[in-house]
Order: C-alpha cells, then structure tokens, then sequence
C-alpha cells in the first residue's frame, strides 16, 4: 500500500495510475480517493494521476490530536504529496473540502501547481452564512460523535445539495453513501471541527486572490446553491479564472457528472499545458454594459 509520510509523522495513502503530466485530485469531506475513480480511469490514458486520502480517512492515518486538523494542514499535506513524489508543478483538482484546500495551495505554494481546478467550493463563505454554517458544523460533527459514521452517513449524505444526485443516479449515490459509511468517526469528527469549521472565508482572501496569477478552473453545479456566490466571486478576483456552472448538478459532481465534470477538466488543462491559458483583459471590468469607451 503506497503511503508519504508528511513532516509531522502522518502517514497518507494514495493511489496511482498513468503516466505523464501529473495530476493530483484532492477529495471531499463526505469523499475519499474511490470518489475519484472515474477520473483515474479516464484521465490516467493521458496524465500520472494521484489520489490521496486525507489525514483522518483510513488507510491514511488518523491522529487523535485536534491540533492535527486545520486548512493549513490540509494544503501543507497536498504540497507534500506533490513533494515527496516528485510531481512539482501538477494540475491540482479539488472538491469542496479538497477545492478549499487546493484554492489555498495557489495562494501558499503557487510554485507547485500547473493549474487549479476547484469544484463545489464555497461553503460557509457566503456572506452572513458564516455564523449558520459554524453552527451546522457544531451540529453535525456532535451527531457523527454520538452515532458513529457508518449511522450518520445516511443523513448526512442526504443534505439538500446531494439529492439530485439520488434522483438521477440511484446507484451511484448508493455506492457514495456505503463508501461514507466506512470512514473513521473520530477523524471524521476532527476533520469537521479542526479544518471545515475553522477555515477562513473565501471572502476574507479576496486581496490574495487578486494577486494569485495560477490558471484556475471554478466549478458550480447549478443545485449547489451555497458555492453558487462564492463561484462568482472568485471569478471576479482570480484574474486567471474560468467559471463553469454544470446544469441541473448538485455537490458531488465528478461522480453525479462524470462526463461533463471529466470533459470540463480536461478542456481546462489542455488549454493550460499549450500556453494558452491567459490573464483576464482589465478592460473586461471597465464597467460600461454596452459600448466601450470613447474614441480618443
């Protein structure tokens, strides 16, 4: 079982498949490394692609130290994935929790990425969602704590941004509901506490963002209301960003979409490996709605 061990002594797990270009998918809270198994299929025809589980998501270890979790901690173990296997710089893929991560590895270790690539991203961030999201927070890890994951998984996979995916894929969402089930309460609950609650809001980083010049790939479901805003608003700083809303898509869209989510990818990175990735024109954002400026 192939595993790095970061520089606090956590063991990570990860897989591998293909060779070239390397490409590394960073999971979601309710995900781990199977979420990606549609794009380790498909994308490993072309790229070296890695999956890794999170510290707290067997088999990587799980710390029983609070102070073992937090964003920084999760972006520091991405850029020692890309570290310890050689893959610097990669194109970075990330779902929510992951997307968050990954977002943030732009801005601390921009040397590492090729690209960006956040997906469903934008939890709590909202404006005025900060307080409600810290309390669902508070809520939910207390309830994993008490009923233990392989009893919560079904409520929690139950949430309003996942059940398009039910409604269109019931098999697929059985499997990603069984799949949750299996993770580790108590780095579940950590996790929760020490990196969802605790991480800043995008919108507290809109000066970083300004500066942030890596090629970066916003997706939205469109029936994933709370990373609808929050999606836009990292359109508007990022001055290397695309914005990308999936129709009639909820949270977990690499395994609720994954030909639409694959292609979109896949688009992105080929456009950034030949040189054609550029900056946003400023005079995109002059502010005039129809015509532009007077002839001089």
């Amino acid at each position: 079982m192939p595993t790095i061990t970061t520089d606090d002594g956590v063991e990570l797990h990860y897989e591998e498949a293909g060779s070239g270009t390397p490409l590394v998918f960073v999971h979601e809270f309710a995900g781990d490394a199977r979420s990606w198994e549609p794009q380790l299929r498909f994308f490993a025809r072309r790229y070296r692609c890695i999956a890794f589980n999170a510290r707290g998501y067997p088999p990587s270890a799980v710390p029983h130290e609070a102070g073992a979790y937090s964003q920084d901690r999760a972006t520091d173990d991405i850029a020692q994935v890309i570290g310890a296997l050689g893959l610097a710089p990669a194109h970075v893929v990330g779902l929510s929790m992951g997307a968050f991560a990954t977002l943030h590895l732009g801005l601390r270790y921009p040397q590492l990425a090729r690209s960006l690539t956040a997906a469903g991203v934008g939890y709590g961030a909202a404006p005025g969602k900060r307080d409600q999201f810290r309390a669902e927070v508070d809520g939910t890890a207390d309830r994993i704590a008490e009923e233990g994951m392989w009893k919560m998984a079904k409520t929690y996979g139950s949430g309003p941004t996942r059940l398009v995916f039910e409604e269109k894929d019931p098999r697929g969402y059985a499997e990603f509901v069984s799949q949750l089930a299996e993770h580790d309460t108590d780095g579940s609950v950590l996790t929760m506490r020490g990196v969802q609650r605790e991480r800043p809001s995008l919108f507290e980083l809109e000066a970083e963002f300004r500066r942030m010049k890596v090629p970066t790939f916003i997706l939205c479901g469109d029936e994933d209301d709370p990373t609808l805003e929050p999606g836009l608003f990292l359109k508007r700083c990022i001055s290397t960003s695309a914005l990308m809303v999936l129709p009639r898509c909820g949270h977990t869209m690499n395994i609720e979409d994954p030909d639409a989510f694959n292609r979109a990818v896949l688009d992105f990175i080929t456009w950034v490996d030949a040189g054609r990735w550029w900056e946003r024109n400023p005079a995109t954002l002059a502010g005039g709605i129809i015509a532009g400026g007077a002839k001089a």
